[in-house]
């Protein structure tokens, strides 16, 4: 396996681990009074756009040539920190 393959798989195992808290937000969400539900849906949009955004540098990193993937590495990790930070941040203030 390729240092590029390892490191997609860490990606999507990471993304997946994300995907899985964000399922729990929104099932809280869902649950929540009204007042408590609209601050839950602005957070829930905001991971939605930050989860699309790491989900379309994932696909540019898998479409890079083998040269060119690491030149992308950095781009990626700062959409991976982004939305890490954001899952974690909202993750700890509902859960």
């Amino acid at each position: 396996m390729s240092s590029k393959d390892a490191y997609q798989q860490k990606l999507q195992a990471q993304l997946e681990e994300w995907d899985a808290k964000v399922d729990q937000l929104k099932a809280k969400a869902k649950q929540a009074s009204a007042d408590a539900r609209i601050e839950y849906e602005d957070q829930l949009g905001d991971l939605s756009a930050r989860q699309q955004a790491a989900r379309e540098k994932l696909n540019e990193l898998k479409a890079a040539s083998d040269d060119a993937w690491e030149d992308m590495r950095s781009g990626v990790e700062a959409a991976w920190k982004r939305l890490g930070d954001s899952v974690q941040s909202a993750y700890s203030r509902f859960m």
